[in-house]
C-alpha cells in the first residue's frame, strides 16, 4: 500500500460537468415534473443520476455550486446538501434529498410508470433482503472508508485507510457471493444480470478510486476475474456512463479532500471530528 506523494496545487473543485455528463445535462435542460439538483463531482448525486437513467423517469438536470448553497437548494434540502429533487407535479412544489430515500422514491415512482427496478421481484423477498444487505454495508462502511483513506494525512493512517477501504470491497464482495449461492446472483455481479440497487449505490465511490484514489493515494484495486468482470460491466453500463464527467474534473475536485484543507465539505468535517456522514 503506498502512500500520498503528490503536491496540494490549490486546484478547486469544478462546477459543471464535463464529457459524457456534460452531453447528459444537456439532453436534459428541459422542464420537467422531476428537478434533480445537482453537484458535478458528488457522489452522493450520481448514485440518483444513474437511477433516473436507468428507471427511465423523465427528470431536468439543475447544476448548482453545493458550497455557496443558493436558497433555491435550501428550499429543498434543509443543509444545503445535494442531491434533492423538485417535485413540480405538486402545487406549491415539493422537495425530497438524501440520496436513499430519493432512490426508494424513484424505485417506487418506476413501479407505477416505467415498470424498472434496480431490485430483484416482489415474488422473492430473500433477494431483495440480501440486496439491502449489501446496500448497508455500502453505506455503514465502505464509504466512510473511502474518506477516511482519501482525507489521511499521516503515512501510517493512509496505510491504514487504504486496509480498512479494501477489506471493506472485500466484505461487499463477500455479501455478492453470498447471494450467488443463495439466490443465483444479484445485480451486475451476476453475468448477464441487470443493474441492481447495490450496483448503483457503490458504483460512484469505485469509480472514484480508480481515478481520485489512485491518483492521490496509489490504491490499486483487487484483481481477479469476477471482480474485474463486476467492475468493468458497472463501470461500462450505459446509465453509468452517462453520468460520468472526465477524469480532470474528479482529480481537481478531490484535491481539497486529499490534503484535508480546513471546511472542505460537510462530509469531511464529519469524517475530521469522528461524527456520522451528514
Amino acid at each position: 500500500m503506498t502512500t500520498s506523494t503528490t503536491m496540494d496545487t490549490g486546484k478547486s473543485y469544478h462546477k459543471q460537468a464535463t464529457g459524457a455528463a456534460f452531453d447528459t445535462v444537456q439532453r436534459h435542460a428541459t422542464d420537467q415534473d422531476i428537478t434533480l439538483f445537482a453537484g458535478c463531482f458528488c457522489p452522493f448525486v450520481q448514485r440518483v443520476w444513474v437511477a433516473l437513467e436507468y428507471l427511465g423517469i423523465p427528470y431536468k438536470v439543475y447544476e448548482v455550486d453545493p458550497y455557496k448553497k443558493p436558497q433555491e437548494l435550501l428550499e429543498l434540502s434543509p443543509k444545503g446538501l445535494v442531491p434533492a429533487l423538485r417535485l413540480d407535479n405538486y402545487s406549491p412544489p415539493r422537495a425530497l434529498n438524501e440520496s436513499t430515500v430519493i432512490l426508494e422514491y424513484l424505485e417506487d415512482l418506476a413501479s407505477m410508470s416505467t415498470k424498472r427496478s434496480l431490485l430483484p421481484p416482489l415474488s422473492d423477498p430473500y433477494a431483495r433482503a440480501l440486496v439491502r444487505l449489501q446496500s448497508d454495508h455500502v453505506n455503514r462502511t465502505l464509504v466512510p472508508a473511502f474518506y477516511r483513506y482519501l482525507q489521511a494525512q499521516d503515512p501510517d493512517a493512509q496505510i491504514a485507510g487504504g486496509r480498512e477501504f479494501l477489506d471493506a470491497i472485500e466484505t461487499l464482495v463477500g455479501l455478492f457471493e453470498r447471494a450467488e449461492r443463495e439466490v443465483g446472483g444479484t445485480g451486475l455481479w451476476k453475468e448477464g444480470g441487470e443493474l441492481g440497487l447495490a450496483d448503483v449505490l457503490v458504483g460512484p465511490w469505485l469509480l472514484r478510486a480508480t481515478n481520485v484514489l489512485k491518483h492521490y493515494r496509489g490504491l490499486e484495486l483487487p484483481r481477479g476475474p469476477k471482480f474485474d468482470g463486476w467492475l468493468n460491466r458497472l463501470l461500462e453500463h450505459p446509465a453509468f456512463k452517462r453520468t460520468c464527467s472526465t477524469e480532470e474534473l474528479y482529480l481537481d475536485s478531490y484535491e481539497r479532500y486529499a490534503f484535508n484543507r480546513p471546511n472542505t465539505s460537510q462530509v469531511a468535517n464529519a469524517i475530521n471530528t469522528g461524527r456520522g456522514l451528514p
